[in-house]
């Protein structure tokens, strides 16, 4: 069979047997006017009333967006947003835009204008999040844990705060969207560490579509009701990247009817593991380099039998990152039990342990194969992972191991349709 799996700009077209066992989610119907429904969402949010009443006497307006590591349409999204402000009386002056950078790197003056459109960045103020920087940042107030949260002090200067961004499954926070653009978006990088410590992610409950009992989303969530998120505007997508829903309006209630809404949408349930699964990190944006496609590796997992594989095609034109902490943190180890073992022993405590970590409670049971134009054998090597530049070969040679029940399998869609075993 013939298919294309999302890889970088253009994506890969591979051949593969016919006895590959295609794992799709739901097809969905993109909405025929994204605009239109996100005005309606704002005129008629959900469990709160709509925006323009919410804004009667607030000057100053807050919104934090997410970044060029993410597939959210900003510059479809906030054109309306930001009209539904103008005409609700506050002015442009008064509005701030903050990127939603988490511990990533900021944007370029390019990149940003990509991100929003060019007319959007000349006319408004545009923050960029620096977790680092002290200077950008201000107390949100203590947890229930007794931990002091700090967030950008743009968010907290405003007299009222929205947060935009897109639903989706997440391998450790059960799902992305709303809570997840103030904490880990915009807080401060020992807030982000310790949302993101080792027993946190180690949590049988910190995977992908569960937030119940998950303690790395209820400290999110608690997060972004301390730093007092007014409003959220969320959107879910398909394959595609095209806009299949708007959620908007209370913080909380809006979250919870898009999780409710991928969960159907993008949760694929298997009767049984594979002994390989063939993925993708979802293509550009969100293939940029191999920190983000770890997620890609987290989703094929999931299905994938103890002792098997996986084939991961990631284009990384960005590669590993170079300089980042999480090449820094690969380059210190020779293998993955060596690294969990640094971890539980408490001599790695530092920022994208994270990615590493997930990374390597994969490896000790499954190996990986990666495809990528961005990152080098050596590379793959030193990240404890196999490098493949052919995919159908590999597969071939795994089919062989595996013998003729061997049971394969491809995510058309990489981790925007999640597999769980039954």
């Amino acid at each position: 069979m013939k298919l294309t799996l999302p890889y970088g700009r253009t994506g890969l077209e591979l051949e593969l047997p016919d006895s590959v066992h295609v794992v799709r989610g739901p097809s969905e119907t993109p909405l025929a006017d994204p605009a239109a429904s996100i005005a309606a969402a704002l005129e008629d949010p959900t469990g709160t009333a709509p925006l323009r009443s919410l804004l009667h006497g607030r000057r100053r307006v807050a919104i934090i967006h997410s970044d060029i590591t993410r597939a959210t349409p900003n510059a479809l999204i906030l054109p309306p947003l930001l009209s539904e402000l103008e005409r609700s009386g506050v002015s442009e002056g008064d509005i701030t835009l903050i990127n939603a950078t988490g511990m990533h790197r900021v944007q370029t003056k390019a990149e940003l204008e990509t991100l929003l459109g060019g007319a959007v960045v000349r006319r408004y103020r545009c923050v960029q999040h620096d977790a680092r920087d002290a200077s950008m940042l201000a107390s949100a107030g203590r947890t229930s844990r007794g931990d002091e949260l700090m967030v950008n002090r743009a968010w907290l200067e405003a007299d009222f705060r929205i947060a935009t961004g897109f639903i989706e499954p997440h391998f450790f926070a059960g799902y992305s969207g709303g809570p997840k653009a103030v904490f880990p978006g915009i807080a401060g990088e020992a807030d982000i560490k310790r949302n993101h410590r080792a027993s946190n992610i180690d949590h049988p409950h910190a995977t992908w579509g569960v937030t119940e009992g998950n303690p790395v989303w209820e400290e999110m969530a608690e997060g972004a009701r301390l730093a007092r998120m007014d409003f959220l505007l969320n959107v879910t997508l398909d394959s595609g990247q095209r806009v299949t829903g708007v959620f908007a309006g209370d913080p909380e209630s809006a979250h919870r009817a898009g999780c409710e809404h991928v969960k159907r949408s993008a949760m694929v349930a298997l009767d049984a593991p594979f002994d390989v699964v063939v993925t993708s990190n979802s293509g550009y944006p969100l293939d940029q380099n191999l920190y983000q496609a770890v997620k890609g590796m987290s989703a094929a997992a999931s299905i994938t039998s103890d002792g098997g594989s996986i084939i991961l095609a990631a284009a990384c034109e960005e590669g590993l990152p170079s300089g980042s902490c999480y090449e820094e943190l690969l380059s210190r180890f020779d293998d993955p039990e060596s690294f969990l073992a640094a971890l539980t022993g408490g001599a790695v405590s530092e920022a994208e342990q994270w990615q590493v970590q997930v990374q390597a409670k994969i490896l000790v049971k499954k190996e990986v194969y990666l495809y990528s134009g961005g990152v080098s054998a050596s590379e793959a090597g030193r990240a404890m992972l196999r490098h493949t530049a052919d995919i159908p070969a590999t597969l071939d040679s795994l089919m062989r191991r595996y013998g003729p029940r061997g049971r394969v399998a491809v995510l058309v869609d990489g981790p925007q349709s999640i597999p769980y075993v039954r």
